[in-house]
């Protein structure tokens, strides 16, 4: 009798055991949640499962103007968006970091090269990402050019990995400090860890993923913290995020779509694999994202990144300035800038008078352009880089 007992409990510890192998790999696999808040899951047929956040009536009128794109999404999600401030978060875009997760959920992007060729966005996170959770990634390292675009957005979560730290001016993460930033809207993962920020070796079904391209994590994650650190829409000394930010103007009226079908550019002669194609479609009214060659992809819900706004900056370049081929582009002041919307372009100036400004657009007498809403897209770029369309 004690031997069939033996045996019995040795049945159910194995097949224990094997149920929490299977429930907690899954749980690893969709970057390591374990919430149980989310009332519903959806998942695409090639996408990541995620969460739905809000219960919104089908019937609900979009009208409500996010203040970073001038998106117009419900009351619900701008309820939401008002308890909170945007999150900036480095992401990753070497080869075999592709395809990144969350960007199609994006209200704004900015990309240009972080070392070597190899380009890096900071993907900004707040409007259309209340309605249901991102997950985002691979989330990599800072940079001191994307920390002076950050600053912009006074005072947004500044999301990363590490950081450049070398000595001298790519120092990103002396900037940090010095900005008074550390332990407050900054969120390195160094000093955050598990289970905010999650290595998922299987985020991308088929593929082996070096290390550095595996770290993920998810707006809901990220707002958790920043909500911990009393860094909401209010900071801890009670000062309203949206009162000290300014914003585009955008437009109110309906536009009819001009006749650029193309836009072009490279960010480093020779490295087609950065090379960048906008497609105009006017069934949508968004240029869609193609990069070497290859339609750009979510990897969450396989959506085209698509833009209502394709904005090209120009910019003073330098570099690479050190062994490990760090850039150094300029932030502050002002130059050419090439605007894409409604299948149409605009040959426009960017202005940022200071690290704390945010950038701006004005045409030849220095009055505001008006912008589509909806996601805009940043990319930096040499000045002379050439811009076919």
């Amino acid at each position: 009798m004690q031997k069939k007992h033996l045996i019995l409990a040795l049945i159910i510890y194995v097949a224990s055991a094997v149920a929490s192998y299977t429930v907690f790999s899954a749980m690893n696999q969709d970057g390591g949640s374990t919430s149980s808040d989310a009332a519903v899951n959806e998942e695409s047929e090639t996408g990541t499962a995620l969460s739905m956040l809000l219960e919104i009536d089908a019937t609900e009128p979009k009208d409500q103007a996010c203040p970073l794109n001038g998106q117009l999404l419900t009351a619900t999600e701008k309820n939401a968006w008002e308890q909170r401030r945007p999150l900036f978060v480095m992401v990753e875009n070497s080869v075999d970091a592709r395809p990144q997760s969350g960007l199609s959920r994006a209200d704004i992007v900015f990309e240009t090269i972080a070392e070597g060729g190899v380009t890096r966005f900071g993907v900004i996170f707040y409007c259309a990402a209340q309605k249901q959770e991102v997950v985002i990634a691979p989330v990599r390292s800072a940079r001191s050019y994307f920390v002076d675009w950050a600053s912009g957005f006074n005072y947004p979560m500044y999301i990363h990995v590490g950081g450049a730290n070398v000595s001298g001016p790519t120092n990103a993460l002396g900037q940090i400090k010095d900005y008074g930033w550390e332990m407050q809207n900054d969120i390195n993962q160094f000093s955050v860890g598990y289970p905010t920020f999650v290595r998922n070796y299987n985020r991308v079904e088929g593929k082996e993923v070096a290390t550095e391209h595996t770290m993920e994590s998810s707006t809901e994650k990220l707002w958790t913290v920043a909500a911990k650190r009393d860094w909401t829409n209010l900071d801890p000394e009670g000062d309203e995020w949206l009162a000290g930010f300014e914003t585009w103007s955008f437009e109110q009226d309906p536009v009819s779509p001009g006749t650029v079908e193309r836009v072009h550019y490279d960010f480093w002669s020779g490295y087609n694999d950065y090379s960048v194609d906008w497609y105009y479609d006017a069934s949508q009214d968004v240029f869609l994202r193609s990069q070497g060659g290859a339609e750009h992809i979510d990897l969450n819900n396989n959506e085209r990144v698509a833009a209502a706004n394709v904005i090209i900056i120009k910019t003073t370049e330098k570099g690479p300035i050190n062994e490990k081929k760090h850039m150094i582009y300029g932030t502050v002041g002002t130059g050419d800038a090439l605007i894409f919307k409604h299948g149409d372009v605009i040959e426009a100036n960017w202005v940022k008078k200071t690290r704390v400004s945010e950038l701006q657009f004005t045409d030849n007498r220095g009055l505001p352009i008006e912008l589509a809403p909806g996601m805009t897209w940043i990319s930096v770029v040499g000045i002379g880089t050439e811009v076919i369309y």
